[in-house]
């Protein structure tokens, strides 16, 4: 019996790549059959977890629940990023303007 690593990818066909996520085959396509297989491991992974703690077998049902999970994963790290990215923004803003005054300053001074 194969591994659920071993399973979840077979070698890509072309730009094809068959992956196997909770037990399904599904044959996907992308420019990166490493990443397609990387996100198809992934999703299966958050199945299963799902699956360990509900007392659910319907695999639709498990599906959209994962899903929310992972939507959950990317709005956390969307908010972080945005956060971050407003910091640096504003920093940046901060910077050219202090880099400007000096250049101002230099320049007439000159």
């Amino acid at each position: 019996m194969q591994s659920r690593k071993e399973s979840a990818l077979t070698q890509p066909n072309g730009s094809s790549v068959r992956v196997e996520i909770y037990d399904q085959a599904y044959n996907l396509r992308g420019s990166d059959p490493d990443y397609v297989f990387k996100l198809a491991e992934y999703v299966d992974s958050k199945m299963r977890a799902v699956a360990e703690q509900t007392a659910t077998v319907d695999s639709l049902r498990l599906a959209v629940l994962a899903a929310l999970n992972i939507a959950d994963e990317y709005k956390i790290l969307k908010r972080k990023y945005d956060s971050i990215s407003g910091d640096y923004d504003q920093r940046a803003h901060n910077l050219f303007g202090a880099l400007d005054e000096v250049l101002g300053e230099a320049l007439r001074a000159g």
